[in-house]
Order: structure tokens, then sequence, then C-alpha cells
């Protein structure tokens, strides 16, 4: 099967009682199955929900701009539209906020604003935030051995590694992050994490784990010494995640909605997915609509506001100079505390995921911009770098 675009004929998925087209197990999270799956992950997996409160949700101020036939540069570099663009890269939701009120927003491919969708690893961030929170108050300390939180992992490759070189996803584990190969690492996370069952051509189901906590157990490898050099590896926040419970006493969704949903004023509770064992997958496993996207992101663009840190987000914009090239998409970028920086001179601040989820902090502009989609693959340097050109676009619209 194909993927569709916004503006294509799709397939009915999941229509009627019995529907006719069901997602399948082992490719729900691709083309053009993720046009349905992203914006209904609670149909999908088990989810354990992060309470908005009883409060009244933060307004959001409109003062919106018709950006629709903004000029911008398509995934081919040639001119075209926003709309278009938001269309040719496979676009769910889109919004973005000027000086804390809504400047434009855009549902597409059935998506409300009551719509739950999928974050991928912007689920990292949000994980970090909460983490900042923790080292904010004294409770954990980013300079401590993890093992300071997690004994058990003396006996695995995080033996020696701090807090920060999980935080920054620079200790030496070794971890394949090879998304298209379903027997790597990040495979063995999909089973663990219940996202997928064993791959019909995997090894025998007795060696696969039977939850996340089991995996993180079974890594005894390093490929070079903690601190040396960062590489990008999912299961990194997991074990950040597992440590925040085990200082806390407190699940990760309960934490996520106690120290952060609930005080930035959440329009809609969020939910996280959840393995056989109860615990919230913090590396992708987040849901929440895109309003509430863009509540987070503001409240990082605001320093915080005492919720976070402000001290921990200025940690985090000083990121780690990884070199040039070090991103296809952003040659620039660096990673610090589960966020991405966009360069060094602006120091902008983005939560992305796979398959095209971002959250991008634009603190000279006084934007944030968040992009749900469901592309048909899990990357694509052309899409992000168009999109990112736009982003910038806009901020020079809205001046």
């Amino acid at each position: 099967m194909t993927s569709y675009r916004n503006t294509d004929p799709r397939p009915p998925i999941m229509d009627g009682s019995p529907p006719a087209l069901v997602p399948p197990p082992m490719e729900w999270d691709r083309a053009p199955w993720n046009r349905w799956t992203f914006q209904h992950m609670r149909e999908m997996t088990p989810t354990a929900e992060v309470w908005r409160g009883t409060g009244h949700s933060a307004r959001l101020e409109r003062r919106e701009e018709n950006l629709d036939h903004l000029p911008v540069a398509g995934a081919d570099g040639a001119a075209t539209t926003l709309s278009r663009l938001l269309d040719e890269t496979y676009t769910d939701g889109f919004l973005v906020l000027k000086d804390g009120a809504v400047a434009y927003e855009r549902y597409f491919n059935g998506m409300t604003p009551r719509t739950l969708h999928l974050s991928q690893s912007m689920a990292k961030s949000v994980t970090g935030s909460v983490a900042g929170i923790l080292v904010g108050r004294g409770v954990m300390d980013p300079d401590a051995p993890v093992t300071t939180y997690l004994p058990e992992l003396e006996d695995t490759a995080w033996r020696g590694a701090s807090l920060q070189h999980v935080l920054d996803m620079t200790t030496g584990v070794r971890f394949v992050e090879a998304y298209e190969d379903p027997n790597s690492d990040i495979g063995r996370v999909d089973v663990a994490c219940g996202w997928k069952p064993v791959p019909p051509a995997g090894d025998p189901a007795a060696e696969w784990p039977q939850h996340m906590w089991d995996l993180i157990l079974s890594f005894k490898e390093t490929v070079r010494p903690h601190g040396e050099r960062f590489e990008y590896r999912s299961i990194e926040t997991d074990v950040l995640a597992f440590a925040m419970e085990r200082v806390t006493g407190r699940r990760l969704a309960e934490l996520v909605s106690e120290e952060l949903w609930q005080k930035i004023g959440a329009e809609e509770s969020a939910c996280f997915t959840v393995d056989r064992a109860g615990y919230a997958l913090a590396d992708g496993g987040f849901n929440a609509t895109l309003r509430d996207y863009a509540r987070f992101g503001q409240l990082i663009l605001d320093g915080g506001r005492g919720i976070v840190p402000a001290e921990w987000i200025e940690a985090t914009r000083s990121g780690h100079v990884h070199g040039p090239d070090f991103s296809p998409s952003m040659p620039e970028a660096s990673y610090r505390n589960q966020f991405w920086v966009e360069d060094p001179r602006s120091r902008n601040l983005m939560c992305r995921g796979v398959f095209g989820q971002l959250i991008h902090v634009d603190f000279d502009a006084r934007m944030v911009t968040v992009k749900l989609s469901s592309w048909p693959d899990f990357s694509s340097v052309s899409f992000s770098v168009a999109t990112l050109a736009a982003v910038h676009t806009i901020a020079d619209a809205l001046k």
C-alpha cells in the first residue's frame, strides 16, 4: 500500500464495524497505517493517563494571520506555499504561537483540537524537563553515578556513567538505533515496550525482553568510554525515567501530570503507552494535543516560569558542539538534557520525533512552532530541511 497526503483519497483505515482495513501489528507505524494510528494510540495499545487536573486550562489568546499562501521552499527546493508544504510533508496538525498568542493553527487528516497525537521522541524532552525539575529541587544530582539511583545497573554497561551522561546520550553503552531493522536494539525496544510482537524472522521468543526494565538489564557492552561523545540512543531516556521513578516513588505518568501537565494548564489529559509491567515509555510513548504541545513549548520559551528551573533551560541551550555536518538536516545541531539545540548562535531548542514530529522554540522571535506529522518514512532530510526553513520564514513574516 502507498502513503497518502491530506489532499489524496485515502483508504478507509479502521472504518466500519468490523473495520475492513486494520493496521497490521508489525507495520502500524508505517505508511499508510500511521495516518490513522498516530492519532489513535489509545485504541492500539495500553496507556496510562497523564491527568490535566481540575484547574482551568491556560488561555491561548488569538492574534491570527492567514499564512496559507506564505511563499516557502518545498521539499524539492522549488517555490511553493506554506499550505502546500504542509500537505507535501504529511502534516496532521500545525500551530504557531507568537508572543504567546495563536498566530496560525491548522488541522488535517481528521485531526481535531482534542485529538491526542503520538509524540515519538518529543517525549524525551518532556521527560528531560521533569528531570530538570527534580534536579532543581536537589532530588537528583546530574554529576552522580546513575547507579546511585539504580544500583542494579552496576552489572550493566551503564556502570561508571553519570546521570548527566544519560541526559546527554554520551554514555558509551552499545545500542544500535537502526529503525529499519526489527532485530536491532531499537527493534527490541518496540517489543519490550509492547508496541510490536516479536518479529516473524526474529530470534526465539525466549530471548526477547518481556518489558523495558528487562531490556535495560540486558545491555552489557560499551563501545567507548562514557562521556567521550554523543550518540543518539533512545534507551538512555528510559534509564533516566527509571531513575526518576526510583528516587520519587512515583510512576512517570504521575510525575509528568503533577510536575508539568497540571502546572502548564493543559487543555486535555495526555497519555503514555505502557509495557506489560506498567512502565510508561519515556523515549517516545507520550501523546497529547497540538495546543498542549504548544503550551509546553511556550513554557520553555518563557524560561520555565518557575516550573522548570530557568538555569536548567539555560544549561540546556548551552548544548554540546559536535562538529560540522553532525546531522544532514541540522549541520550545526547539538544535544543537551534531552533537547536538540539548533545551532550555537540562536541556541533555539527543539523537540524532535521520527515521522515528522517537531516543537521548535525560537527565543529571539518569541515564537513556538509545533508540527505533528505521519511521514511515510522514519526520517527525511528534505522534509526536515524544508520544515525548518519554513519555520524561519514564518518568524520573519510575523516580525
